[in-house]
């Protein structure tokens, strides 16, 4: 395995800091009682953040720090169309719309998805 090999889903690297393992019901109940899984988000509920791997993923995602999100390698859509996440793909991509106006997503974290 490349040691700079990264997770599709979370984007840490693979064998060193990949929580795609973790128990998911965990992290949905934090997110239910608090919008966010720190508590105290910096994004909106509703928030779509847009890594620089092209990967969308909601405040409070186990995979991220809300606080290492930010431009330029970050990007955000902090009030998107409610149906936006649903569409999001290949064929429905979604750019950010503040931070890092550049950035992409063509699809959705996993355990941001559940």
């Amino acid at each position: 395995m490349d040691p700079m090999e990264r997770c599709d889903f979370c984007e840490l690297p693979l064998g060193g800091g990949c929580a795609c393992s973790l128990d998911r019901n965990d992290r949905s109940a934090r997110v239910q009682e608090t919008g966010a899984a720190s508590g105290d988000a910096l994004f909106p509920n509703d928030a779509i953040l847009i890594s620089p791997r092209g990967v969308a993923h909601r405040p409070g995602c186990m995979h991220q720090s809300e606080s290492e999100i930010k431009a330029p390698r970050w990007g955000w859509i902090p009030a998107p169309d409610p149906q936006l996440w649903r569409r999001l793909g290949e064929s429905s991509p979604a750019r950010a719309t503040h931070g890092n106006t550049e950035r992409v997503a063509t699809r959705r974290c996993q355990s941001c998805d559940t």
